[in-house]
């Protein structure tokens, strides 16, 4: 017969495995659009193994819920953002929480981003226009601590072990210089572009020429034309 200390002890590891089990992943979405923040919430809302618990429409409002203590397992990322973007949000994570999972929701194709992100660290990566089911599955997954990667990724991967030299052009730029070429395309000023990305505005067109360079263009016309045929910019 045990002794009181031992039933004690038995009640609490059987109260921890049942939490182990059934505590829901919790999941902060980053998006600048509410309307869209608030249709994942709706996605989520009615699976008892998910929660929701955070928003943020921001990378600084994301850090700052983080700092201030807000415990998540997985996040839910646009990689368009105001300010700091969800490509250097992403790394900064990765630097910062290693453990956390984060799934890139994006309106952008697999095809434009996806390798460089999970390159990055991203744990998944799926378009906007994912159907309920699959973004469900999709959170899980990651939250489980597994990858989620769709077959078109997974074709993109493959092409990328095989060092395929067919893929878009933007895939010989730098991250630094993919975050000035997509500024250039929304035709943001070499000043704000210095100030959101922390350059001066010499360095920026240091960047600026480099990308004209790779790229084979000439102008900014020619990179905001490019930008839009391959959905680099909403």
């Amino acid at each position: 017969m045990l002794n009181p200390t031992e039933l004690g002890s038995r009640e609490n590891e059987a109260r921890d495995a049942f939490q182990a089990v059934h505590t829901p992943i919790r999941v902060l979405i980053v998006d600048d659009h509410a309307i869209l923040r608030a249709g994942v919430r709706e996605m989520l809302a009615e699976e008892q193994d998910l929660q929701v618990v955070a928003e943020a429409g921001s990378a600084e409002d994301a850090l700052q819920q983080l700092r201030n203590g807000l415990q998540v397992d997985v996040v839910v990322l646009d990689i368009t953002l105001p300010g700091q973007s969800g490509i250097d949000l992403l790394k900064q994570l990765k630097r910062d929480q290693p453990e956390l999972a984060i799934l890139v929701l994006s309106m952008h194709p697999e095809r434009s981003f996806a390798v460089r992100l999970m390159r990055a660290g991203a744990n998944g990566y799926v378009p906007k226009m994912i159907v309920p089911e699959e973004l469900v599955k999709a959170v899980r997954a990651v939250g489980t601590g597994r990858r989620y990667i769709t077959p078109l990724v997974a074709e993109l991967l493959a092409s990328e072990c095989a060092a395929d030299e067919e893929g878009p052009m933007h895939n010989r730029l730098s991250e630094r210089e993919l975050q000035v070429f997509t500024r250039i395309a929304r035709g943001v000023s070499p000043a704000v572009m210095a100030n959101e990305l922390g350059l001066s505005v010499k360095t920026v067109s240091t960047y600026r020429a480099r990308i004209l360079e790779k790229m084979g263009m000439r102008s900014n016309a020619e990179i905001a034309a490019y930008a839009v045929r391959n959905q680099l910019v909403e």
